[in-house]
């Protein structure tokens, strides 16, 4: 299963995205306003979780510097990675997208197809706030 996230334009240089994402705790900047928990394990994890969804740990998994950010599920019962990728325009501003993309079965699929599509546009409306 694959999502994305509308582009998004950030007036932040993409050096600047680049560093905040990196570091994980700037995740709980973007999180929706349903947050239930959100919690740093160290400076390559968090773990969060959405009132009446599961709990979820994501783990930087890579990158390139200014222009991605590879985060994957801690758990290999999920697995799923999400991609942040900023394109530079200028100096001073940058269009990030979200990716999204999990191996689930079809019903699986199927159930969290919504809930994950609002969850990575949310993520990526909220860029600005970095």
């Amino acid at each position: 299963m694959n999502l994305e996230s509308p582009k998004v334009n950030v007036a932040k240089s993409a050096e600047y995205l680049f560093n905040a994402l990196n570091d994980v705790k700037n995740f709980e900047k973007l999180m929706p306003e349903n947050i239930a928990k959100f919690e740093v394990i160290d400076e390559n994890c968090f773990e969060f979780g959405l009132k009446g969804m599961p709990e979820i740990k994501l783990v930087k998994k890579g990158g390139t510097p200014n222009s991605q950010i590879v985060l994957g599920a801690a758990s290999s019962k999920l697995p799923f990675t999400l991609t942040g990728n900023l394109n530079a325009i200028d100096a001073d501003n940058t269009e990030v997208q979200l990716a999204f993309e999990g191996d689930f079965n079809p019903m699986m699929a199927m159930m969290i197809k919504g809930p994950i599509t609002k969850f990575i546009e949310t993520l990526a409306q909220n860029m600005g706030k970095l």
